[in-house]
């Protein structure tokens, strides 16, 4: 039993809930009952909605999201359109030694598309007395300046890190039979 009265020597800020299986004595006046269950029959309906209202779209909170637009990139920075197909045009290149295109074989380093549209192309060479160390550069510099859209290009040709085999594509790999 719980004892529920207040006394001057025990004054008391709260009241302990009983146990469900306790019962209260000497109840406050002040104090309340348990409060009684929620039933369903209880539930307030002004007019239960037929079947065909149930299923009949109320709002569609897709609406919104659908209806907009994405939002308009630039030209310029990685994964804007012109950098994808300067990109696609440095992969109609192949080198004269594998047959292979430039970009997954690794020789391509960076394509950077600025804001005025002037590509960078960073690249290497399979090494320094490559064959065609003197013409491949300028080949790049003229398909990405080709491509709609380029303003001007540029190729840098880098030497460090040097290429070696693991900076291939898996399609390059599997093409030269060392998958």
């Amino acid at each position: 039993m719980i004892d529920t009265t207040t006394s001057p020597e025990k004054k008391r800020d709260f009241i302990a809930a009983p146990a469900p299986n306790e019962q209260v004595v000497n109840k406050p006046a002040n104090a309340r009952g348990k409060p009684p269950r929620a039933r369903v029959a209880d539930a307030v309906d002004a007019e239960p909605e037929t079947a065909p209202e149930k299923l009949e779209r109320k709002r569609d909170y897709l609406e919104g999201f659908l209806a907009k637009k994405p939002e308009e990139l630039g030209t310029g920075g990685a994964g804007g359109a012109l950098q994808e197909a300067v990109i696609a045009a440095l992969k109609e290149i192949y080198d004269p030694e594998i047959p292979v295109n430039i970009y997954d074989l690794g020789l391509i380093y960076g394509v950077d598309v600025d804001d005025e549209a002037d590509v960078t192309v960073s690249m290497t060479l399979t090494t320094p007395n490559c064959p065609v160390a003197e013409s491949m550069p300028a080949e790049v510099e003229l398909r990405a300046g080709s491509v709609p859209g380029v303003r001007d290009a540029e190729v840098v040709l880098v030497w460090d890190p040097p290429w070696d085999p693991q900076k291939m594509s898996d399609e390059a790999r599997l093409e030269l039979g060392m998958l």
